[in-house]
């Protein structure tokens, strides 16, 4: 049972035996980063193409992927993103399938190395959608660091529609839900966001 096949919140918390617990913001306050002139050029284009379009392609390659790439940068390419990979935990408990975007703290692009701790999941327009799929990523992220020699205590997730970015947060079984919806633009604030999580210990 592939990753997408996690629908709802309530499948992927009976699956792996998870507490949630929906709330507010559990980040501490993020100094906010500059886009680089490339995104910020990049999303003065598509920003008003892919607000009127329906597709989650669009979206995706449109702002998330850029957005992405701009954290990689931000931190000197000492991290590494993935998009639409193969991420193939454990079959058996439905951890195998592709992550639409991840990120990692190693530099190598070429397989995915352990710690992965952002996962990215782009949805078309209704956010809800996503958590399910996005729990069920997060703990394979969690598993996978573990079998890898690097367990680190939080994994990240994220569900975005590009426009619109939702933040979630792994410890251990307890699953935290940031029930604020972050817009963008502006950038700088989710671009500060995904800086401090990419990096936070």
């Amino acid at each position: 049972m592939p990753y997408s096949q996690f629908k709802t919140i309530a499948q992927a918390k009976a699956a792996f035996k998870l507490t949630i617990i929906e709330g507010s913001r559990f980040l501490p306050p993020t100094p906010p980063v500059a886009p680089s002139q490339t995104l910020s050029d990049y999303l003065h284009e598509t920003l008003p193409i892919v607000a009127t379009s329906g597709s989650e392609k669009a979206r995706s390659e449109g702002i998330i992927y850029p957005v992405l790439l701009d954290v990689r940068r931000a931190l000197d390419r000492q991290v590494s993103l993935f998009s639409g990979e193969e991420f193939n935990v454990d079959e058996s408990v439905g951890l195998n399938g592709v992550c639409d975007f991840l990120l990692t703290r190693s530099p190598e692009v070429l397989e995915i190395e352990a710690p992965a701790v952002i996962i990215v999941e782009a949805k078309k327009t209704e956010l809800k959608l996503g958590f399910g799929q996005c729990i069920a990523e997060m703990v394979a992220a969690q598993r996978f660091n573990e079998v890898q020699g690097q367990p680190i205590s939080t994994i990240y997730g994220s569900i975005s529609n590009g426009n619109q970015w939702q933040f979630l947060k792994l410890e251990g079984l307890t699953l935290l839900i940031d029930l604020t919806v972050y817009p963008l633009p502006p950038v700088n604030s989710i671009l500060g966001d995904l800086v401090w999580m990419t990096q936070a210990h």
